[in-house]
């Protein structure tokens, strides 16, 4: 059994996941492909080809698993505790996905994990909105990396042809026909590395949780902003993005629907600005790369992804001429079982 689980770009809708926000990704063809087939050993066994060297699973490692070990460990851990018995199997990973640049190649991972073990399992595959989960709680539990549900929903909701409305309060979707014409999205990597749990991702999401409770709100998609205002630094710059980032996000929408393609672009402005700024993610690298898209004429871009590095999202018009590092990107297909 083969499972493909999509990278995804988000164009709208950044740090808004864990806040009960709104968000606006769409997959990418680029991702990670998970071959699983029994094995009477009843053992997990996992080969790598996909980080940077041949590498391999032990099951009889006494040492906590880190890195994609810590997925398939923690993937077959979340799919027992669901219900799921995981038989023995042997498992290849490869990837054309690149780690650490804002892609989301650990839902990538995580997405093609849970469908080839639930194939090699015999099992039906459940409400996806439950997969999501899962594959959230090993980021959660396994990873130390306490992500929102965006990349999740992006990797088993996603469409070709479309960006994914996603309403984190109630896990709701839409999808959105994402039509550019002659524009293209592309994606560059800043070359600086960051790993979710090692950043300051978890610190933001600390502030969020402090806002909130000075705010006596469950989640700041429900903040006053008048009473956000009066928070002391920083707290009061991270709930105007998260506020800010929401209205965004709807006028993305309102955007794409009307043709509007030039709004689109002014709104990853000023995304990236309230970013760097009010949320504090951004670092010399990709500042670096956002100032090299706009002189080969993009007409906005952004940090994409948790920031402290990794990639930038650009929007180009026909006539401009992007760098060669900018890879064109367009939506793809969510996670599914390879033929």
């Amino acid at each position: 059994m083969r499972a493909r689980g999509p990278g995804r770009v988000n164009l709208l809708g950044e740090h808004t996941d864990y806040n009960a926000g709104l968000c606006l990704p769409f997959a990418v063809e680029a991702g990670v492909t998970v071959s699983a087939e029994r094995s009477e050993s009843g053992e997990i066994e996992a080969h790598a080809l996909a980080y940077g060297e041949d590498d391999r699973f032990d099951p009889t490692d006494p040492q906590p698993a880190a890195g994609w070990r810590a997925f398939v460990r923690g993937t077959v851990a979340e799919l027992n505790a669901a219900g799921t018995a995981v038989p023995g199997a042997r498992l290849r990973i490869e990837s054309d996905l690149p780690e650490g640049v804002g892609l989301s190649s650990s839902a990538a991972l995580g997405s093609a994990l849970c469908l080839a073990l639930l194939a090699v399992a015999g099992q039906p595959e459940p409400e996806r909105r439950e997969l999501a989960r899962l594959c959230s709680r090993v980021e959660h539990r396994w990873i130390g990396a306490q992500t929102g549900m965006l990349d999740q929903m992006a990797a088993f909701f996603a469409e070709p042809g479309h960006a994914l409305l996603l309403d984190c309060r109630d896990l709701n979707v839409e999808q959105v026909p994402l039509v550019l014409g002659d524009w293209s999205v592309c994606v560059a990597d800043s070359g600086s590395r960051r790993a979710l749990a090692e950043s300051g991702y978890n610190e933001r999401r600390r502030e969020c949780a402090e806002a909130c409770t000075r705010l006596g709100v469950e989640s700041l998609r429900e903040a006053d902003e008048g009473a956000a205002e009066g928070l002391p630094e920083p707290l009061n710059r991270r709930v105007r993005h998260v506020l800010s980032e929401n209205g965004r996000v709807r006028a993305a929408v309102d955007a794409l629907k009307t043709g509007d393609i030039n709004e689109l672009a002014d709104l990853l402005d000023a995304s990236h600005r309230s970013l760097r700024d009010d949320y504090e993610v951004s670092v010399p690298e990709v500042e670096h790369t956002i100032e090299r898209m706009h002189a080969a004429g993009a007409a906005g871009a952004r940090i994409m992804g948790g920031g402290f590095g990794g990639a930038v999202l650009a929007l180009f018009p026909p006539d401009a001429q992007p760098p060669d590092d900018a890879v064109p990107v367009a939506p793809a297909r969510g996670a599914h079982i390879l033929d």
